[in-house]
C-alpha cells in the first residue's frame, strides 16, 4: 500500500487540478474584473471537481502564462489569499504548484496545509523559459526549515515544454532521482498540458521506481484512463474536466462525474447509495 492510501484516501487516485485565472502581476491578469472576480472563478471550479467526486485537488497558478522560474511574492500571496476563502468549502485532500518554482510550492504549502506539491525539484533543462536550473538540496533544507516535512514531494521528472541538457535515458533519470532525493512520486507527462503520456515511458519509469509512486500527469481521458492507470498509481487530471475538453475553458462537473466514474469502477470501489 502507498501513502496515497492514507493522505488521499485511495490508492489509484485522481488528482484534479484547479486552474486559477492569470493574478496580480501576471501578463494577463484582468485589473478591472479584479481578484474577486479570480475567487468566483476558482470557487466554481473548485466545486465543479470537488461534487464531481475527484479524490483530490491541486490549486495552480496555471494561466501565469508564460512561467517564471523564480516566482514573484505577489503571486504567491494571490493564491494564498484565494485558498484561504475557499478553505471552509474545502472537502477532501489538496495539494499545490506554484509555476515553476520549487521553493514557492514549498512556501503555500506551508501557509495553507496543503498535503502534497508537484514541482521540478531536479535537473537542468533546455526549455521554453531559458536554460533551467534547479538546486534540490537547497530546496529540501528550505522545506524542513519552514515546517513543511509532512508535506509530500511530487517530483515531475518529465517537465512540460523542457528537456534534460544531458542526453540521458529516462531509466537513469529515474534511478538516480529516487537514489538521491526519495521523493514520494515521480509525474510522468506529455509536452504540455492535455498531452497523453506517453504509454511506453510509463511503463519503463514504473518498472525502475520500486516502491515510488508513479503518476500520469498530463493527457488522461476517458478513453485511456483504465489503461494509464493499469500501468501508474494514479493521476493528476485537468484539461480533460473542462468543457469540450479544452485547456483554457472553466470545468465541467458532468466530464468530472463521467470520467470519475468509470475510475470508480476500475477501482472496484464501494458506491454508497
Amino acid at each position: 500500500m502507498t501513502w496515497l492510501k492514507d493522505v488521499i484516501g485511495t490508492e489509484k487516485a485522481i488528482i484534479a487540478m484547479c486552474h486559477l485565472l492569470p493574478l496580480p502581476g501576471d501578463p494577463s491578469y484582468d485589473h478591472a474584473k479584479g481578484m474577486d472576480y479570480v475567487i468566483e472563478m476558482a470557487r466554481k471550479d473548485f466545486l465543479a471537481l470537488q461534487e464531481g467526486g475527484v479524490d483530490a485537488v491541486m490549486f495552480s497558478n496555471e494561466f501565469s502564462l508564460p512561467y517564471l522560474t523564480d516566482v514573484k511574492t505577489e503571486t504567491v500571496a494571490a493564491m494564498a489569499r484565494i485558498i484561504g476563502e475557499l478553505m471552509p468549502l474545502i472537502k477532501i485532500p489538496f495539494g499545490v504548484n506554484v509555476l515553476w518554482d520549487a521553493k514557492k510550492s514549498l512556501d503555500l504549502a506551508a501557509a495553507t496545509g496543503a498535503k502534497f506539491v508537484r514541482e521540478i525539484f531536479t535537473g537542468v533543462y533546455a526549455s521554453d523559459f531559458g536554460l533551467w536550473n534547479t538546486n534540490v538540496g537547497e530546496t529540501i533544507r528550505h522545506q524542513h526549515r519552514i515546517g513543511a516535512s509532512n508535506v509530500k514531494l511530487l517530483f515531475n521528472i518529465v517537465p512540460e515544454a523542457a528537456k534534460y541538457v544531458a542526453d540521458r535515458e529516462i531509466e537513469s533519470v529515474v534511478k538516480s532521482t529516487v537514489f538521491n532525493n526519495r521523493p514520494d512520486a515521480l509525474c510522468v507527462s506529455g509536452l504540455t498540458a492535455g498531452a497523453e503520456t506517453n504509454d511506453e515511458i510509463l511503463h519503463r519509469v514504473k518498472k525502475m521506481a520500486g516502491n515510488t509512486v508513479v503518476l500520469a500527469n498530463t493527457g488522461i481521458r476517458l478513453e485511456n484512463v483504465e489503461r494509464q492507470l493499469s500501468i501508474a498509481d494514479g493521476a493528476v487530471v485537468g484539461t480533460t474536466f473542462k468543457y469540450d475538453g479544452v485547456f483554457e475553458n472553466h470545468v465541467d462537473v458532468q466530464r468530472v462525474k463521467a470520467l470519475m466514474a468509470k475510475v470508480k469502477a476500475f477501482r472496484g470501489d464501494k458506491i454508497s447509495v
